[in-house]
């Protein structure tokens, strides 16, 4: 055998090794592109933090990562394309977490089960909701919102993501708590009811803290009241629903990634070590705290145990309420 010959059996040998150990760098292993999935449409908090998310996801990764939104049925469609993908690390599911604990319970024809048929891969992060009203409404109050419900039953329209959404089961727990009639208008995002709340067409709607932050600021909607226990660092002149007269209203959220079925563990440790990475660098954590979001370092196990604790609490809030 000639020099040249063994040398190239040696690096042969060696290139496909290095191509086989499940953790060697993603450039190592492939060079297309991660999809990352959204459950809504451009332009919401959910995309938005995606968006960031992605860019420093795919320098750990070593590997291109793109966005695609794929809005429909409060995150459900995303999911859904998520399940059937294969199990090869190249489609990843970044979802809201009402998509997995609020969703399962009043969408009847849901084809699967995102807390059964989706692999928790890794928590990403936490966020409460801010109640804003459009500016030129005279509510400077919870109070005074609740005053107009009352004297206006079935004519207090809010919007939310999608039905299912954190913000439209934080309006159903607010009239259920507060015993008043309000109409829910369901939208695909965040953004477009954001924008009819500034134009008028909505009363009032529950919004991330760090995404209406801005609107806020602009003198575009007017805060009322935080979602959280505690009021928001972000918002520390606006006070807690509890402070503003109900005492059992607390509401939050996640976001979290999830994989295809049966994604080898090895892959899955691979994700969750380069999302470690990306929640520990100084530019996540500027990006965060400017948009009012809290990271959570966990695992998939941890994801999926917070998952079927508030599966579990939102069955009563949920009950009624369904999507085609």
């Amino acid at each position: 055998m000639s020099l040249h010959t063994r040398r190239h059996l040696l690096a042969t040998t060696v290139v496909a090794a290095l191509c086989a150990d499940p953790l060697m760098p993603a450039a190592a292993q492939s060079d297309k592109p991660v999809k990352l999935l959204v459950g809504y449409a451009a332009g919401g908090p959910v995309d938005a933090m995606a968006r960031i998310f992605a860019p420093m996801f795919a320098k750990e990764l070593g590997q291109p990562v793109v966005v695609e939104n794929k809005p429909g049925a409060s995150g459900a469609l995303a999911g859904e394309l998520t399940v059937g993908a294969a199990p090869d690390g190249l489609t990843l599911f970044f979802a809201a977490s009402p998509t997995i604990t609020i969703v399962p319970h009043i969408q009847k024809k849901m084809r699967y089960d995102p807390n059964r048929d989706l692999m928790a891969v890794v928590p990403l992060l936490s966020y409460a909701n801010v109640l804003v009203v459009n500016k030129d409404n005279p509510a400077r109050t919870l109070e005074d919102l609740l005053g107009q419900a009352r004297a206006n039953p079935g004519k207090v329209f809010y919007g939310s993501a999608g039905v299912g959404a954190s913000n439209h089961l934080s309006g159903e727990l607010l009239a259920t708590q507060a015993k008043v009639k309000l109409v829910h208008v369901p939208y695909k995002g965040n953004a477009p009811a954001m924008n009819d709340v500034m134009g008028g067409q909505l009363t009032m709607m529950f919004d991330i803290v760090g995404g209406a932050r801005k609107y806020i600021t602009a003198g575009q909607v007017r805060a009322l009241a935080v979602t959280s226990a505690q009021r928001n660092p972000m918002l520390p002149e606006v006070p807690t629903m509890r402070e503003s007269g109900l005492p059992a209203y607390e509401v939050g959220g996640w976001y979290g990634l999830y994989a295809p079925p049966r994604l080898p563990a090895t892959m899955a440790t691979r994700l969750a070590d380069a999302t470690h990475r990306v929640q520990a660098s100084p530019e996540m954590q500027a990006r965060m705290a400017d948009l009012g979001y809290t990271t959570w370092v966990g695992t998939g196990e941890q994801l999926a145990a917070q998952a079927r604790k508030e599966l579990e609490l939102w069955g009563t809030v949920s009950k009624g309420i369904e999507i085609e």
